[in-house]
């Protein structure tokens, strides 16, 4: 059958402008795989970043609850003795060693509800204590007083005098009231310590606790009022508070802690130190409930947490992707002009540009998106078949002391003989891929008992932990292994995942270099 003559003049007038349709469909793929690996590299960036902001609001709870249960102490102490009885409390306190237990505290102490009627009783009953000096300051009349009788260790000029009222102050009387009418932990506002205003001026918090006449009831607000007897409090410095929360605080991130919800300079209590930058890449508002009161922490990315997760793998892959574009764009032209061979190798880049959507540039493992398609097509399988698999995440331990020490050319090295190695430990059903930075992931198929699964994911843990030698240099690491098992641990992708992602972590807190199970009931 001959071709119609009239559809030759439009082939003709369509073929000169295939070269620059092939170029403009590999440069939109080659936006694709910018877009994609910026996407991913914005995402580890992120995760990290959330991570330890969940790590820092977990941590100040936990210390402040640590603060509560030891004044809480001294408060069940006045159970079994009287508020006057200075020894006890001296002595309770010398036991506690706050100095080495409870880091970040001040002084622990007791202030006295002292009503106008009941005044010169209380004098008399502090003179008589061997306080031949003690006055309630600033001296007048008024209906009722809360003075300090009693600090402990007593820190001198830097702290009010014994008998000083604290119920004139605004914010020590809020946080007074809010704990006698609640009968729970009450903490104050941002605070100036006396004695050391101006310059270097230490701010910190109080946190006050009820104490009520011993054998009456207080279920109620009007009995908590009715029988009040006094306070226990600790004060606390925020610099020493936040420097005890910093065990393994994740280098390249500032912290702001504000008093209240405002984030303005007036109601800073607490910014870490770090380098100075423009507009940080990430960051966060978090506002918590600190024993009733608010506090906002603002945490920001510096340049080095950046960098940790900046490998410019978008920019390798558009450079890439646009060399490839044009080639393909001239193959096609030569290819057009009666070169067979062209055919082939345009072939072959179509391929190495599938390829590299879907590979790791540096390690050439699968990404983020070909894992994730490999996972999906073993959960189906799984639940068709009733089978089972497990998935691994793995990450680096002390990783980042290697690029700071030899440079990230060695380091990138490194991660590829790490990418060798976990492949020749697996089977040719698994699939072991890179998500990024210095974090590995494998897809263990079709695999029954959990032992099974614990003896490849220790044989993938050995691998690691064998010395390489790279750039003249032998260089040791470790690394830290969580498993998920479908459909023990989870049903679905996202639950799955989540599953090896906290067992990895519980790796890391449980001293690194180890196997870690997920525990859903952990």
């Amino acid at each position: 059958m001959s071709r119609d003559p009239a559809n030759r003049p439009i082939t003709c007038a369509i073929l000169p402008l295939l070269p620059w349709l092939v170029l403009a469909i590999t440069l939109g793929v080659t936006g694709f795989a910018w877009d994609h690996e910026r996407q991913a590299t914005r995402q580890a960036l992120r995760s990290q970043f959330d991570f330890s902001l969940r790590e820092t609001v977990s941590r100040i709870e936990q210390r402040v609850l640590e603060y509560e249960q030891m004044l809480r102490g001294v408060q069940s102490l006045f159970a079994t003795t009287h508020l006057n009885n200075r020894l006890a409390v001296h002595d309770y306190v010398e036991t506690l060693q706050i100095d080495a237990n409870f880091a970040g505290t001040q002084n622990i102490g007791v202030v006295q509800w002292v009503t106008a009627q009941r005044r010169p009783k209380h004098l008399a009953t502090l003179h008589a204590a061997g306080l031949s000096s003690y006055a309630i300051q600033p001296d007048g009349l008024r209906e009722a007083y809360a003075p300090i009788i009693q600090r402990e260790p007593d820190m001198g000029r830097h702290f009010a005098p014994l008998g000083s009222d604290v119920w004139p102050h605004p914010m020590l009387r809020h946080a007074l009231e809010k704990a006698r009418d609640s009968g729970r932990a009450a903490i104050s506002g941002k605070m100036q310590w006396q004695g050391e205003a101006g310059t270097g001026a230490a701010l910190g918090f109080a946190m006050c606790l009820p104490v009520y006449e011993r054998g009456k009831s207080h279920d109620n607000v009007d009995e908590r009022r009715a029988h009040l007897t006094g306070w226990v409090y600790a004060t606390f410095r925020m610099n020493d508070f936040m420097a005890s929360l910093y065990g393994s605080q994740s280098p390249g991130l500032t912290l702001a802690v504000y008093d209240g919800t405002d984030t303005v300079d007036a109601s800073l209590l607490h910014r870490t130190s770090g380098d100075a930058m423009g507009q940080p890449a990430v960051s966060a508002n978090e506002y918590m409930v600190v024993a009733g009161h608010n506090w906002t922490l603002l945490l920001s990315t510096q340049k080095a947490f950046e960098d940790r997760y900046d490998r410019d793998t978008e920019t390798v892959a558009a450079s890439v992707g646009v060399v490839l574009s044009l080639l393909l764009a001239l193959l096609t032209w030569l290819m057009l002009n009666g070169r067979n061979r062209a055919l082939r190798l345009a072939q072959a880049m179509t391929q190495e540009l599938r390829h590299m959507a879907h590979h790791d540039l540096l390690t050439n493992l699968p990404n983020r998106a070909l894992f994730g398609d490999r996972l999906n097509q073993e959960l189906a399988r799984a639940k068709r078949q009733h089978g089972r698999f497990a998935m691994l995440f793995i990450d680096l331990d002390y990783f980042k002391p290697i690029n700071d020490h030899f440079g990230h050319d060695v380091g990138d090295l490194v991660l590829r003989q790490v990418a060798v190695q976990l492949q020749s430990c697996v089977r040719a059903t698994d699939t072991v891929g890179r998500m990024g930075g210095d974090e590995f992931v494998v897809l263990m198929a079709e695999l029954s008992p959990t032992d099974a699964i614990l003896a490849l994911a220790e044989k993938l843990h050995q691998a690691v932990h064998q010395p390489f030698v790279v750039d003249g240099h032998e260089l040791s690491i470790s690394c830290s292994i969580g498993v998920a098992v479908y459909p023990d641990n989870a049903a679905d992708v996202l639950a799955l995942t989540k599953c090896a992602d906290d067992a990895m972590y519980r790796a890391k807190k449980d001293g690194r270099n180890c196997v870690r199970l997920c525990d859903i009931t952990a």
